[in-house]
């Protein structure tokens, strides 16, 4: 099982799993940019031999200022984090609910978050014939009655790859709740004005939005994300946080990434044009495709005896390409995949290994008729 740690992405397992070197592989089990690290990165990692002996700033203030101007908001209302994921537990720790509504499948992270405090969940379990949307209905039929409802949503969601109404967020506001909206996957969305809350977050003290900066800009190993909410929201987080939460290799490549426009520019470029010829070869091999406005699709396989995402999983590893069996996330059963979006040749290398990994059950399935 790749998903050994809860997550894609995970080189080591696969080399320890597979018997090949990492470099061997074509992953497609992690949603980063496949355009690769924008220049300033590279540059940034020459230069940093001059400052690694100092201490970093404390109050990340050149990204929180660069952020700030970005998104038209005041710089206090912004929080730099190591990652999404300390910035989910950090914002779970503070509001510190006694049930968590959480809209199934989503990213683990937030479970694991809910869990650490001991807080229930409220299950909305989202529905395969609706392409995994999430309706004011879906949330009206909990049966759960929550005097202080706290939701936390993604958008767009991982592993679904859809977007949450604006209008649908901004009614559980009005209704009394507190949100957070996980946006990770945001900077891949054309339309971002019309469905971030960033703006929304800095002036209501019950919405939190929290964003990465590792999937678009493709820099997972430096982890950096921020969160947004009022002053007074962020300032209750930052007495959570550990000192030093974000070193100085992770500011100054923040930095930079943020000012090379081209390179946002071309990769929604890529995702705009690869994205619907994806789909539609998918859906070509018998694939079920979740409609999906990022950088990744969820998919059901077709029917085939003993054809298991695990099983999928594992013979498409064996031919160098690494997907996510979808099967872990809660409310999905054992024939979902998830696959990232990369660029054409590498797609190409996925949708051959599938062809050939599909043409081996079917033949396994005549040879036991």
């Amino acid at each position: 099982m790749l998903e050994r740690y809860g997550h894609g992405g995970d080189l080591r397992t696969a080399e320890e799993n597979f018997g090949r070197p990492a470099d061997q592989f074509v992953d497609f089990s992690s949603n980063m940019n496949p355009l690769g690290p924008p220049p300033i990165v590279h540059r940034a990692l020459l230069s940093y031999s001059q400052q690694i002996g100092k201490y970093p700033d404390p109050a990340v203030r050149g990204l929180r200022a660069k952020l700030a101007k970005l998104h038209g908001i005041d710089e206090q209302c912004i929080l730099i984090g190591n990652g999404a994921a300390e910035l989910i537990d950090l914002t779970v720790r503070a509001v510190n609910p006694i049930i968590t509504s959480l809209a199934f499948p989503c990213f683990s992270e937030y479970g694991d978050a809910v869990h650490k405090i001991s807080s229930g969940i409220a299950p909305i379990m989202l529905k395969p014939e609706n392409g995994f949307e999430l309706t004011e209905e879906a949330i009206q039929s909990m049966t759960t009655e929550m005097e202080e409802p706290f939701y936390m949503l993604g958008s767009p969601n991982n592993p679904t790859g859809r977007l949450v109404q604006p209008a649908l967020i901004r009614k559980l506001l009005a209704g009394g709740a507190t949100v957070v909206v996980d946006e990770a996957f945001m900077d891949f969305v054309p339309e971002e004005a019309d469905y971030s809350l960033v703006k929304e977050a800095a002036s209501n003290d019950r919405l939190y939005v929290i964003r990465s900066m590792t999937k678009f800009y493709a820099i997972p190993g430096i982890r950096l994300g921020y969160v947004i909410s009022t002053p007074e929201r962020i300032a209750a987080l930052r007495m959570l946080q550990v000192p030093w939460s974000v070193n100085s290799l992770a500011q100054l490549i923040g930095e930079g990434v943020l000012e090379d426009a081209e390179y946002a520019e071309k990769t929604l470029k890529w995702l705009d044009e690869e994205r619907p010829w994806l789909i539609s070869q998918l859906e070509g091999l018998g694939f079920s495709v979740t409609p999906s406005e990022t950088n990744y699709v969820l998919v059901r396989m077709p029917s085939l005896p003993h054809l298991t995402a695990a099983a999928l999983q594992q013979e498409m590893g064996s031919r160098g390409v690494l997907i996510r069996d979808a099967s872990h996330f809660v409310g999905l059963d054992d024939r979902y995949c998830r696959f990232a979006i990369k660029l054409r040749s590498d797609n190409e290398k996925l949708l051959k290994a599938l062809e050939e990994c599909l043409d081996d059950f079917k033949e396994d399935s005549r040879d036991q008729a």
